[in-house]
């Protein structure tokens, strides 16, 4: 999908055709769209489209001849309880403001909806970063909600479906506190570039990105420290558990050993007592369910029941 789009003081005009000074937005395209892109202007296949195919790329920031470009991280998320994060590739030309990725996100719908004054390209891709730090707070939060109810759930029952969304939920804290780190380290490198810098609004417009990621990077440490936390201890509660269960089954194995015991004893071809008794089976089911039951006090006493 391919969107012309124009800055104006009420957000984004949608626009036919490319014009100077439009941001052109290219979403999941296809081989045909990546084409009409090249017709427009040339997008170098190594520096820029490799870079932003590759999934693990990381967040950096570099120029390419007269142009900057910009790669982030986009959160994304692909099911209740997947989140990951995507590479979107951002280029400032002379004539135009490119952004291309190669995944459906919330970021580029988020933006559109945003109402703000844009002068300039580069004003225009502060905003995207701050909406991108907004869209990590909003993921973050939403993990720390289903979190808390997963945990309500392990509390009434430990459930390994329970377990492993969790184990789930802490990667994606894992690629979310990567991917922001990484943007943290790139945002430091973009105030020293002076086209992001010239005016008092764009130096206004950083300040608030830095601070919004800041926040972010609290967020996912803060979470993730908590989800670890939760997760060793419903390990040492799920040991403990199996330790219990150990413990019951012994000691029944050690009381059934003593009627068993007796009816070994009784049953040896030799000369017994009460063998000729015409009660001695009786006699004998009684002695064993006796001494049953007083092993089973004695063990109940010592809390191993």
């Amino acid at each position: 999908m391919i969107d012309f789009l124009k800055p104006s003081n009420t957000g984004f005009k949608p626009l036919s055709k490319p014009e100077k000074g439009c941001w052109i937005n290219v979403e999941a395209p296809t081989r045909e769209e990546l084409e009409e892109l090249n017709k427009i202007i040339r997008i170098p296949e190594e520096e820029v489209l490799s870079a932003i195919k590759d999934v693990d790329e990381l967040p950096r920031i570099e120029k390419l001849e007269n142009d900057e470009f910009i790669i982030i991280r986009v959160p994304k998320k692909v099911g209740d309880l997947v989140y990951l994060t995507v590479p979107m590739g951002i280029m400032l030309t002379k004539n135009y403001l490119i952004t291309i990725c190669y995944y459906q996100t919330d970021l580029i719908s988020v933006l559109k909806k945003k109402k703000f004054v844009a002068k300039s390209k580069h004003q225009v891709v502060l905003n995207l970063l701050l909406s991108l730090a907004k869209l990590y707070i909003k993921f973050l939060r939403e993990i720390d909600r289903k979190t808390y109810l997963l945990e309500e759930e392990l509390i009434k029952s430990v459930r390994n479906e329970s377990l492993v969304k969790l184990m789930g939920l802490e990667k994606a804290l894992v690629y979310f506190m990567t991917s922001i780190k990484s943007i943290g380290v790139m945002l430091r490198k973009l105030g020293r570039f002076r086209v992001f810098t010239r005016f008092e609004k764009e130096r206004e417009l950083l300040e608030d990105v830095i601070i919004e990621f800041d926040e972010a990077l609290e967020l996912v440490n803060i979470h993730s420290n908590v989800l670890g936390n939760t997760m060793d201890a419903f390990a040492s509660i799920i040991s403990n558990n199996q330790n219990r269960v150990m413990k019951f089954l012994t000691s029944i194995t050690i009381i059934l050993m003593i009627p068993t015991l007796i009816a070994s004893i009784y049953g040896m071809n030799i000369r017994l007592p009460i063998q000729y008794h015409p009660q001695a089976f009786l006699i004998t089911m009684l002695v064993s369910i006796i001494f049953s039951f007083i092993g089973a006090v004695l063990f109940w006493r010592r809390d191993l029941f």
